[in-house]
């Protein structure tokens, strides 16, 4: 589970990098990065929902 959190941790801070570029630059391509992250922190979101429920067991 900690390696899901580090990726987590990774993964938004790419996000929040690229989306920052794409608001306050207009940067259509990190908007395109943003997103693709977004898509990748909701699987891992969901991979983090099972591993949390497992261990709750």
């Amino acid at each position: 589970m900690e390696e899901i959190l580090k990726k987590a941790a990774e993964l938004y801070s790419a996000f929040a990098k690229d989306a920052a570029a794409q608001v306050e630059k207009g940067n259509k391509a990190a908007g395109t990065r943003a997103r693709k992250a977004s898509l990748e922190l909701e699987k891992l979101m969901k991979d983090f929902r099972k591993a949390s429920l497992t261990a709750a067991k």
